[in-house]
């Protein structure tokens, strides 16, 4: 694996990281919003850096992109969530990396399992099945309001809102998200995990620190085949939804004032053949915002009555 971009200066020594309570002090709110995407793209294959001039192809391609965003594509499309509000990021990662996906090395994910592919059609027959709303319980997570979409954990950039507030304090570190800010309470006492017949939507943290780096360890996690079947709110932007098997490693570390690289390293042998790994560093930012969002409360009593409507129509129609 290369050191980095050809041409990259070699960084000087790095100050020890600032204490707090007598640990390393990643406290702060960061944005983790950048174009790089999570897979390595096609004409980049065997690349793991980008060029000087390949970063500037693909920042000028993400504005014609967003300006493509905007345009009312036919139909009842009339682009009224467009770019306004939007906030995707406008640069690459720190690092020049070609995706964020640093292991495997070919920046992809790892194969599927047989079993990820089983889970996979049977989600798809659901979707195009009369059966997916026949009751609320057909339906996600996030429209029932039970967990909330596009948050948690591992963090992976999405449309907007792509801020995390961490917060340290005695024996605990809080990892606070912008988008609908379900805080993270973990503790760093050494105690077990909870015990694998208690499962949770967000799983199980403990924490410690390694050095400079803070290893939080996540497991007990729901099976979210039985959630619904949308893609999973805390897995967004991967390529299968995970197992009640999913571990999660995340590590935390401050390399200098204004960066703090976040890694996380994700194993499910029953979806994924082997672990993969994430890497994204994220910049120091000034505060976050409160991220209202009404739609959850009105969303799943408009998709059973619509379901309703169109079996009454269908049943109409065969009566004639």
């Amino acid at each position: 694996m290369s050191s980095g971009p050809k041409g990259a200066q070699r960084r000087p020594a790095r100050p020890r990281s600032p204490t707090l309570n007598g640990q390393p002090q990643i406290r702060g709110v960061w944005n983790f919003a950048t174009i790089t995407p999570l897979e390595r793209p096609a004409k980049l294959q065997g690349q793991e850096f980008l060029t000087p001039q390949q970063e500037a192809d693909a920042v000028a391609e993400r504005k014609v992109q967003d300006t493509e965003y905007n345009r009312p594509r036919g139909g009842n499309d009339t682009a009224t969530y467009d770019q306004f509000w939007i906030d995707r990021g406008t640069a690459v990662v720190s690092t020049k990396r070609t995706s964020l996906i640093i292991d495997p090395p070919d920046g992809k994910f790892p194969p599927l399992t047989d079993e990820a592919r089983k889970r996979q059609a049977s989600r798809e027959a659901l979707r195009r099945g009369r059966g997916s709303a026949d009751s609320w319980e057909d339906r996600n997570v996030g429209e029932r309001c039970l967990v909330a979409f596009d948050t948690g954990y591992p963090m992976i950039p999405r449309l907007y809102n792509n801020y995390v507030q961490i917060i340290q304090a005695p024996g605990y570190v809080v990892v606070h998200p912008e988008q609908i800010h379900e805080a993270r309470i973990i503790p760093l006492d050494g105690s077990p995990h909870l015990p694998s017949t208690i499962r949770q939507w967000r799983g199980d943290s403990r924490g410690h620190w390694e050095g400079e780096t803070l290893v939080v360890d996540t497991t007990n996690f729901r099976d979210n085949l039985t959630v619904g079947f949308d893609v999973s709110p805390s897995i967004r932007g991967f390529n299968a939804e995970p197992s009640e098997a999913f571990h999660l490693i995340e590590r935390f570390r401050r390399i200098d004032a204004n960066t703090l690289l976040y890694r996380f390293t994700v194993d499910d042998p029953r979806i994924w053949t082997k672990p993969f790994t994430v890497e994204l560093p994220m910049t120091k930012a000034s505060q976050i915002y409160e991220y209202a969002c009404h739609e959850g409360n009105e969303s799943l009593v408009g998709i059973l009555s619509g379901a309703r409507a169109e079996e009454a129509a269908t049943a109409a129609k065969g009566s004639k």
